[in-house]
């Protein structure tokens, strides 16, 4: 089976947010769908840091490229973009 290397930017509404909790998160959503190749971290501005997540996806999966729902649902708003 093929996979596909995506890698989605996600920005945290805030410069509070934990990131590996954040990561956790995007794990889960994630799983039995993809998996999570690497993390990366990027600063933004201000002391805002975007996580950069490089995903496996098999190359017959569809995922939602505009958002994620479970990610924001308890607690901060959290937003991904394509990169």
């Amino acid at each position: 089976m093929t996979k596909v290397l995506v890698s989605i930017k996600i920005f945290p509404s805030d410069t509070t947010t934990d990131m590996n909790i954040l990561k956790d998160k995007v794990r889960k959503t994630l799983e039995g769908k993809a998996s999570i190749y690497k993390y990366e971290e990027e600063p933004v501005a201000f002391g805002l840091v975007a996580l950069i997540a490089h995903v496996l996806v098999p190359e017959e999966a569809q995922l939602n490229r505009k958002k994620f729902p479970s990610l924001g649902d308890n607690g901060p708003k959290i937003y991904a973009s394509e990169r």
